[in-house]
């Protein structure tokens, strides 16, 4: 897949906000990881393999409790808000995580490690797994959103050629509790 060259882009623009303050309010997940820590330097460990960049593209370790007792399944996202587009970028979907999981250890974003019964959604790479971080040479800071989604159904209707808009609007109307580690990444 050949992409357009950002050497000419304009990166002048407003800071987004978090996309999360924007959603009704939902309860709060304890969400931790042993590879990543919020508010910090994401490690080459979790930045992409291509487009220049040379990280070694494994999602990160992440652990969480306090689900509500309703909790039906589980879905993780990666979210880049700050990516210069009007949508942001989806780094990682994977969804149909089983209620009784509460830990994804790191490299869990490829089909091979996911647990079972759970699925990837193409990334706005055009993959169905993680991509790690990758934003414009010279851009400031993005935010890597990883956030854990405990949701109130074991099936959201969705199979994995659903987009990443479709998964988090379908996501939104079933989730009951979110936790989230905010990393950021420059090159």
């Amino acid at each position: 897949m050949v992409f357009a060259s950002v050497d000419r882009m304009n990166l002048d623009r407003p800071v987004p906000p978090d996309p999360y303050s924007q959603l009704p309010k939902v309860a709060a997940l304890e969400l931790s990881s042993t590879s990543i820590a919020n508010g910090t330097r994401l490690p080459e460990e979790h930045v992409f393999n291509g487009w220049g960049f040379t990280g070694g593209n494994v999602s990160p370790q992440l652990s969480w409790s306090g689900a509500p007792d309703n909790t039906k399944s589980f879905a993780v996202t990666c979210f880049d808000p700050d990516a210069p587009t009007p949508s942001g970028f989806w780094h990682w979907l994977l969804v149909g995580i089983p209620a009784e999981t509460t830990t994804l250890e790191a490299d869990a974003g490829t089909a091979e490690n996911a647990p079972n019964g759970a699925f990837h959604v193409a990334n706005d790479f055009g993959d169905k797994r993680y991509d790690g971080a990758a934003p414009p040479a010279g851009d400031r800071d993005h935010r890597y959103l990883f956030a854990v989604h405990a949701l109130d159904t074991d099936d959201l209707g969705l199979d994995d050629t659903a987009s990443a808009a479709v998964t988090a609007f379908t996501m939104g109307a079933h989730t009951l509790a979110r936790g989230v580690i905010s990393a950021t990444y420059s090159a």
